[in-house]
């Protein structure tokens, strides 16, 4: 029995040890912490987006909500309030390792961001939210799970960086040429449906990334990454199921 015990203690560390990928030189326990606490946090900002998104859409007939929704001095409030996540990034993407400023620009990011998420779904229907939640799941924890079996087995994803960086720089040139020249809703529903697939894709490099190359105290930056793949992705499928619904009556 005594020379049973030491062979089980051993199976028990080789098997916490096991290296996430091949080539893995790191120790595998110091990444896996790193990898729950951005997923943690990950969690808290997606947590603290259903809060500040629900609250502004239970009062999406609110003088002041339906102000910055439906009227041009609105549409330009509308526009600030969409901006001033992506103006927190500036700075944030440079103190992001500056204990205790990183979590507060992340704060302020994060509760930005979902006030606009909350301005974006505050006319939709309800049916449409919770069907684009269960699709944003299922996608994110399907890609995940894929990304750590493919890593697992020597996969990379690393080749995707240039086809994701051209499709969006191609996507978003497209979207400021339809505000002179739009599209029908068929044209808009592919468009939607492509850039889906390329924050999917997204989701699957940049977990790739946080299994492999990022480093030990870059946790905020690749927390805020990865949120905004999913919020990103939340949004597209709204606006996807929205033109459906539109169609369909």
């Amino acid at each position: 029995m005594s020379d049973d015990q030491p062979l089980l203690k051993n199976d028990v560390e080789s098997g916490t040890n096991e290296p996430l990928y091949p080539t893995m030189m790191e120790s595998p326990d110091l990444r896996w912490s790193f990898i729950r606490k951005i997923y943690t946090i990950v969690a808290i900002q997606l947590l603290l987006t259903v809060v500040v998104s629900a609250i502004v859409v239970s009062y999406s007939y609110h003088p002041v909500v339906i102000f910055v929704t439906t009227t041009r001095g609105g549409l330009a409030c509308y526009i600030l309030i969409v901006l001033i996540p992506f103006i927190t990034l500036c700075p944030l993407s440079c103190y992001y390792q500056s204990h205790p400023v990183n979590y507060v620009l992340l704060g302020i990011f994060t509760i930005t961001l979902a006030f606009a998420v909350g301005l974006s779904c505050a006319f939709t229907s309800g049916e449409v939210i919770l069907e684009a939640v269960i699709l944003t799941a299922v996608v994110v924890v399907c890609l995940t799970l894929y990304t750590f079996w493919a890593a697992k087995r020597g996969h990379d994803f690393s080749f995707l960086r240039g086809f994701m960086i051209s499709a969006s720089i191609v996507f978003i040139v497209f979207t400021f040429i339809q505000i002179f020249f739009p599209l029908g809703r068929i044209s808009l529903t592919i468009y939607s449906g492509l850039y889906a697939i390329i924050f999917g894709g997204y989701i699957a490099y940049d977990t790739d990334d946080l299994i492999k190359r990022y480093t030990y105290d870059e946790y905020i930056w690749a927390s805020v990454v990865l949120y905004l793949d999913i919020v990103n992705l939340f949004l597209t499928l709204v606006r996807i199921l929205s033109r459906l619904v539109r169609r369909r009556r």
